[in-house]
C-alpha cells in the first residue's frame, strides 16, 4: 500500500510540496516546514525521504530558470562546507537528538530576522556585508547539517547570504544552484541509510506534477517584486520559521 494511501497524509504531503516549492521558487528558508508539515502524518525520516526527490525535481525547475543569474563566489564558498555537513549529519544521525539542533537553529534564525527588520525598518538602507568567503564556508557546513536532518538547510545560507545586499533575482539564483548540488549530494546518505527506497521513491514521484506547478507559480511572482520587499518578505519569514523551528525543538 502506498505511504500516502491514507487521505490525511496524502493532504499533508501536498501542503509541504506546495511549501517547498514556495522555497526553491525563491522564498528560501520557508522550505524548512515542509517535513515537520509531512512529519504530522508520517515518521520523521520518512517524511524526509519522500520530499527529498521531490526536491530534486523542484531544484531543477529553479536552476533551469536561473541559471544565468546566480553568484559562483558565493556557491564556490559554501558547497564544500555543505558536503561536510551532509557527512557530519550521517555519522551521527543516530547519536544526536535533532531536537537540540533544531532548537539551536530556531533560535538563531529568529533573533537574525528581528535583528534585521529592525535595522532596516521604515526602508532604512543597510550597508552590505562583505564577510570573507571561509565565513560563508562555516554558514555551509551549518547548511549542510540542518538540510540532511530535515531539509532546514535555508536558514544559514539566509544569514550569510541576505546581509549581502545581491539583487534579489541573483539571490533566488544563487540558493537554487547551491540546494540543487547540495540536495544530489544528499541522496546516497539517504539511500545508505535505507529511508530513500523503492516504497518512499514511489510516493514521492505522485507528488512530483504538484512539485512543478508550485515551484513555477512561485518563480513568477517573486521575479515580480522589487528588492527591497522582497528581502522584507525574507526576514518577516525566517522570524515564522525561527518561531516554528523552536516549538519543534521543544515539543
Amino acid at each position: 500500500m502506498s505511504l500516502l494511501a491514507d487521505p490525511y497524509a496524502l493532504a499533508l504531503a501536498c501542503l509541504a510540496v506546495i511549501v517547498i516549492g514556495a522555497a526553491k521558487g525563491g522564498l528560501s528558508g520557508v522550505g524548512a516546514l515542509g517535513a515537520p508539515i509531512l512529519a504530522l502524518a508520517l515518521p520523521p525520516a520518512v517524511a524526509a525521504a519522500i520530499l527529498l526527490p521531490v526536491i530534486i525535481v523542484q531544484d531543477a525547475v529553479s536552476v533551469w530558470s536561473f541559471h544565468h543569474d546566480w553568484n559562483r563566489w558565493i556557491v564556490g564558498w559554501m558547497l564544500p562546507g555543505t558536503i561536510v555537513g551532509i557527512a557530519l549529519a550521517t555519522g551521527f544521525s543516530a547519536s544526536v537528538d535533532e531536537r537540540w539542533l533544531l532548537l539551536l537553529l530556531g533560535v538563531i534564525t529568529l533573533a537574525f530576522g528581528l535583528f534585521r527588520l529592525w535595522t532596516e525598518r521604515g526602508g532604512r538602507i543597510v550597508a552590505a556585508s562583505n564577510s570573507p568567503g571561509w565565513v560563508g564556508t562555516l554558514f555551509g557546513v551549518a547548511a549542510g547539517v540542518t538540510s540532511q536532518i530535515a531539509h532546514a538547510g535555508g536558514p544559514p545560507f539566509q544569514m550569510w547570504v541576505t546581509p549581502r545586499r545581491l539583487p534579489h533575482i541573483t539571490y533566488m539564483g544563487t540558493n537554487a544552484v547551491l540546494f540543487a548540488l547540495m540536495n544530489l549530494f544528499k541522496v546516497p546518505s539517504y539511500v545508505m541509510l535505507g529511508t530513500l527506497n523503492r516504497q518512499t521513491f514511489m510516493a514521492a514521484a505522485l507528488l512530483m506534477p504538484l512539485a512543478v506547478v508550485s515551484t513555477l507559480i512561485t518563480l513568477r511572482i517573486l521575479r515580480r517584486l522589487n528588492s527591497h520587499r522582497f528581502y522584507t518578505i525574507v526576514y518577516g519569514l525566517m522570524v515564522l520559521l525561527g518561531a516554528k523551528l523552536i516549538w519543534d525543538g521543544i515539543t
